[in-house]
């Protein structure tokens, strides 16, 4: 079918086999994922060179015969880094209430992009991800297990398209690819200094989803960072800062914590960060995640981007863009708010639907990946960042495989805002 049929049969990259069913359906899905996908194979990995280079054969990830795949991967040294939660001593926790939030389009020393072992469609995507990233910043790969260090090398170097010595490998237990969501929110102390600042996860509340929680504290560990609690269930997909003091959320954070309200909200964030100004959005509806990364990009501290009003979220885009052209940021400037196409929403499988969203695009260090699905509206949308942004480099990203998880470039990747210290 084509890319614009309101009915697709895609890979939908979450582990459903995985997930708590009733009448012990969980045990009948697991045993047919094991066969028919790459079930349970980010945390058992293909024990041996020739069964790495089976595993990639199988899903098409070769563009060279096995056999000198696997010498390649028997051959190539590993420069991983382990995270040892065990023997690393916990970060110090801190109570500052002055933490600054920087803005995306702030120097990013590196950005976090979890592996998709599990999901062979994706890694083309990611592969994308980190080509883009690594001219302007280290790419941090996580991997579940460090056998898949040599697999992901070994891809990315037959596509010959990054210098791998601006790639990091560092292997971190997680249960699923949407960094985003649990990955540590780099701020920065008075000093300029980093602080990881770790939320709640657990939005699924059928999935695993423990060692996604503990991710981000674990990895401050390993970056001996120190660490501030934030007492919110809110996934990192669901908040844009300016660094100047405006954040922005949408109202799903109301029922991701309920009995909040948008007084105790700030109190709640004013704990931690420096907060002069909250904008709260409407969420998407029929849209599983209700993050804002969905609906509106922050371009600049005056410029956003936002959906086109167009299809069953009509009234919500247009109440959105009706905020921002009626709002102004932390330092008293109106928005400038363009406009993007709104891909019309297909289902998958017949039960999934799935929204496209352009403006879950990543800025890092001067470049804005930008989502494309393969599409008609591409072009339109890609011309409305260059309008948006023209002093940014807007590369194109093929997130068509993502998107049938719900996300895309941002949803993807986490970036790590570089120290900001004083002279």
């Amino acid at each position: 079918m084509g890319s614009n049929s309101p009915l697709q049969f895609n890979t939908i990259p979450y582990p459903l086999w995985r997930r708590k069913l009733p009448f012990g359906l969980t045990n009948l899905l697991r045993p047919l994922a094991q066969r028919y996908l790459a079930a349970d194979a980010d945390h058992n990995p293909p024990a041996t060179p020739q069964a790495l280079a089976a595993y990639m054969q199988r899903w098409g990830l070769l563009t060279t015969d096995p056999q000198s795949a696997v010498e390649a991967l028997s051959q190539t040294a590993s420069t991983i880094e382990i995270t040892q939660p065990d023997t690393i001593k916990p970060p110090a926790t801190i109570e500052s209430n002055h933490l600054r939030l920087p803005a995306q389009w702030e120097p990013m020393e590196t950005v976090l992009i979890a592996w998709p072992s599990l999901y062979p469609a994706l890694w083309n995507q990611h592969a994308q991800m980190a080509e883009a990233i690594a001219p302007v910043a280290t790419v941090t790969i996580l991997v579940t297990e460090s056998a898949w260090e040599q697999a992901v090398r070994l891809h990315l170097t037959h596509r010959g398209k990054i210098d791998l010595s601006r790639v990091r490998f560092l292997q971190l237990p997680t249960d699923d690819i949407w960094v985003r969501d649990y990955g540590p929110v780099v701020a920065h102390d008075s000093d300029g200094e980093q602080v990881a600042v770790k939320m709640i996860f657990d939005p699924l509340p059928n999935y695993p989803q423990q060692q996604d929680n503990a991710m981000a504290q674990r990895w401050a560990a390993h970056e001996e960072l120190p660490v501030r609690q934030l007492d919110l269930h809110l996934e990192g997909g669901n908040i844009w800062s300016d660094g100047q003091g405006t954040f922005i959320v949408a109202n799903q954070i109301f029922h991701s914590n309920p009995g909040l309200t948008e007084t105790t909200l700030r109190e709640k964030l004013s704990a931690v960060f420096d907060v002069q100004q909250l904008i709260v959005t409407p969420r998407l509806e029929g849209e599983e995640t209700g993050h804002v990364d969905l609906l509106v990009k922050l371009a600049d501290a005056q410029t956003v981007l936002i959906s086109r009003p167009a299809g069953p979220n009509e009234a919500n885009l247009r109440r959105a863009i009706e905020i921002f052209r009626s709002s102004t940021n932390a330092a008293g400037q109106p928005y400038r708010v363009f406009e993007l196409p709104n891909p019309p929403r297909y289902r998958n499988w017949g039960f999934f639907a799935v929204w496209r969203s352009y403006t879950n695009a990543l800025t890092v260090n001067g470049r804005v990946l930008v989502p494309v699905f393969g599409i008609p509206t591409d072009a339109e949308a890609l011309a409305v960042y260059r309008e948006a942004m023209p002093t940014f480099e807007i590369i194109p990203i093929d997130c068509s495989a993502s998107a049938n998880g719900g996300g895309a470039v941002h949803c993807l990747t986490k970036e790590v805002a570089a120290p900001r210290r004083k002279s």
